[in-house]
Parts: C-alpha cells; structure tokens; sequence
C-alpha cells in the first residue's frame, strides 16, 4: 500500500527538492489558512456572544421600562389632572395658578387613605404614591384604592425609594405639600423583618427628602413620625419637650432616626418640615395588625384572643385617638405649615421644623377596649392573659397636646366607645357579617 509519504512526494528524483520544498509550503498556507480560520471564527462568536448579551440586557431594561406601572402621556395626564385643585369647599379658591397640590405617600394605607379623602373632598389636589406592600392582606389597599378613584384621586403604584419616579413625579406637577405616611409600621414585626424597616423608614425617607430639596419650588412637607419614639419614657403625659432617646424598638428607633433625618434636611436645605407622632390610631378601613382590629376578627370567629399585662399584673393601657380626629391634625399641620426656602436644594433662609403630638389625651386599659367590643358585636371573649413579652412594645401611652392645640387648633372630639361603635358597624358590613350583631 502506498504511503503517507508517496502521496505527497512524487517518485521522480530530479524534482524532489522542488515538489519538497512546495509541498511544504502548501501544508503551511493550509495550517495557516485553517488557524485563520479558527481565528475569525472565535472573533465571530465572541462577536454573537457580546450582541447577545447586549441584546438581553437591552431586552431586560425595555421590558421594565414597558411593564413598569407608571410612565407614558396617559399616565402623565392622569397625575396632573389629580393634583390640580378645585374649588375649596372651607372658602378658599385654588386654582392652576395657586391652592395646594399635595403628594401623600402610602395613599392606599389606614391614614393615608382618609387624608386623601379629606384633602379632595373639601377641593386640594391629590396624588397618591404606594407600593401595596403585603405587610397585610394587599386587597384591603386595593379596596381602598377604588374608593380613592371615585373620588378622583389617582394612585401611584410605586415605592418611595424610586428615585426615579419621584423625580418624575415632581416634574410633572410642583407639589406644595408632601404628606408622607408611607412607612413599614408594626413594633413586633421589627424583630421579624428589621431590614424592612430601615428599608421603609430610613433609606425610603431620605430617599424622599432628596427629591423634596431639590425639587422647584421645594414643597413643605409633613410627616407621621410616632408616640413610639417615647420609648421607656415613664414621664406622662407625653409632651414633645420629652427625651426620646430610649426607644424601646426597632420600629420606634428608625421612627426616632427619621426626626433627626428630617431636621437634617430642614437644616442644610431650607425644607420646612412637620413630625407628627401619632398614638394608636383606630378607625373603619383599619390596619388589621392591630390589636382592636385582630380582636373583633377573632371574637366573631370564636377564637381566644392574648390580652398582655405590664409587671405586676397591671393592665396595658394606649392613648387611643378615632381616625378622624387624626385627619383633622394632618390637616392642621398642612394648612399651617410654612413654606420650604431653599431652590434647587441652596437654602435661603431658615425654614419652620415642628414636631407634634396627636393623641386623644384620654389612656383606656386594653381589658377595657376588650369589653366595649363585647358589647357591641354581643359576643363574649375568649380571653387568653399573658404577661408582655419583650417584644419593645411599652405599658402606655398619653399624649400632651398643648402644642397642637395652640397651633394647630387641634382639639379630638371622638371618644373610645363611639369610635368602635363606628369600627364594629363598617367591619360586620365590609366583612359581610349579619348587621343584627351590631349595636344600632
């Protein structure tokens, strides 16, 4: 058989150094032919490769981009037409050129969603910001977020850590007020969840303040801080003149740090700023995490429910205040708060920084709380009695309001048995239950 050798070197000895010599030379063009080749090749999927990957993330952004829940002329037009005011049902005229156009973060939340109720009833422009959280049950915010809509208030669905939205929204209408309620609240889920609530509380309101100081004009802002902040505190009643530097949670320190924050912001950039530490809050269209609300879920259904003692077997007690009468101060704060001073984030002068305290002045016992729900759902309690646990929830609560009083004319008309007898006759309707369990 004939070699390797023989097919590629002819026979004939006179030409063997000739057909040698351009025999090798041909293999090398072929080698170097096939390592071009390869070459190019290679260049060509790193090629592919890097379009690839240029097209996903291309693809990835725009699909963000097109399925984000805000953004577009429509989208636009709706935010506007929002925050125009209207005619002012308390006297006042606002019109394009005047009247408050107010940003009310976390819309679809217990007290955001009966601020922004007040606020377009009586003819101010609102637009809603929230994020619809799952904190608890998302469709009671849905709910919330339709009778919004009837009432002409559109909702954001977005987060106050947007940036990016928030410079938007602030470049499609210049807000006069900012009502920032959004917030991840709960004392006990702190220990659960703790990022969340630097998330929420922290980042998610310096956040805010970043796109507030640097808006034109920069919009007065009012914020919910809380009773919380109080901590171990043993003075009472509780007056804003207080040390708060004790706080007894994590919720209650991000709310604390959110004071200092906001003083921050009304220092260096002319931000006029008003806290409002809110106590224990209660109302139809409440949170369902609290314990008033938790308590007529379980009483109806026929489950125990945990009563917690302070030391020495002394009941808890909270300074409760109906949700109307909160409204009225958030209100007060914002119809008195004075104007931001800074442009573009450079302050011109000193701006007002408030802190104050809304409450009811009047602290009920939690057995006592306990005992009007029977009466009025006409079902006894299951009662389960423990003592606290060390969860950086503190014995009481009571509110000085002087300060609000005088400057807000803040003045709660609500006490605690007409307001569950309020919040007993909308949760049996909202849940469905027979309305003859209900005081009438």
């Amino acid at each position: 058989m004939p070699s390797l050798d023989d097919d590629l070197f002819p026979s004939t000895p006179g030409k063997v150094k000739i057909e040698r010599a351009h025999a090798i030379n041909r293999q090398f063009h072929r080698c170097f032919a096939s390592t071009s080749t390869m070459f190019l090749w290679a260049l060509f999927l790193i090629a592919l490769t890097a379009s690839y990957l240029s097209f996903q993330s291309f693809m990835d952004t725009s699909t963000k981009y097109f399925t984000a829940s805000w953004g577009g002329i429509q989208w636009e037009k709706q935010v506007r037409t929002s925050a125009l005011p209207a005619h002012r049902s308390d006297g006042g005229r606002a019109n394009r050129g005047g009247g408050m156009s107010v940003l009310v973060t976390g819309a679809t939340g217990f007290v955001g969603f009966h601020v922004s109720i007040a606020l377009k009833k009586r003819g101010d422009g609102v637009v809603g910001l929230d994020n619809f959280n799952n904190y608890y049950d998302p469709t009671l915010k849905k709910a919330r977020k339709a009778l919004l809509s009837r009432q002409g208030v559109f909702v954001v669905e977005g987060d106050v850590n947007d940036a990016r939205l928030l410079a938007k929204l602030f470049d499609i209408v210049a807000f006069t007020h900012v009502m920032h309620l959004a917030a991840q609240a709960g004392v006990r889920y702190a220990m659960e969840n703790p990022s969340s609530y630097v998330h929420s509380n922290v980042a998610g309101l310096v956040t805010l303040m970043e796109a507030c100081k640097s808006a034109v004009p920069q919009p007065a802002v009012v914020w919910a801080s809380s009773s919380s902040v109080y901590g171990l505190n043993d003075k009472v009643p509780f007056s804003e003149d207080d040390r708060t530097d004790q706080p007894a949670s994590l919720y209650a320190a991000t709310k604390k740090a959110g004071e200092e924050i906001t003083h921050t912001y009304n220092h260096i950039y002319g931000l006029s700023i008003t806290g409002l530490r809110f106590f224990t809050v209660y109302g139809p269209w409440g949170r369902p995490d609290m314990a008033y609300f938790s308590f007529t879920r379980n009483i109806l259904q026929g489950k125990p429910i945990t009563v917690y003692r302070g030391k020495n077997h002394v009941d808890l007690a909270r300074d409760f205040t109906y949700i109307d009468d909160i409204v009225k101060g958030c209100l007060g704060s914002l119809d008195t708060a004075g104007k931001s001073t800074g442009t573009g984030g450079k302050k011109r002068g000193p701006a007002p920084y408030r802190i104050f305290n809304l409450g009811n002045t009047s602290p009920v016992t939690v057995p006592t709380l306990v005992s009007i729900l029977e009466r009025y759902l006409k079902v006894k309690a299951k009662k389960h009695v423990i003592e606290m646990p060390g969860n950086g929830d503190v014995p009481f609560t009571h509110a000085n309001i002087t300060h609000a009083t005088q400057e807000l004319g803040y003045k709660p008309t609500t006490d605690l048995q007409t307001g569950l007898k309020k919040f007993v006759r909308w949760y049996l309707s909202y849940y469905g239950y027979n309305h003859g369990k209900a005081v009438n």
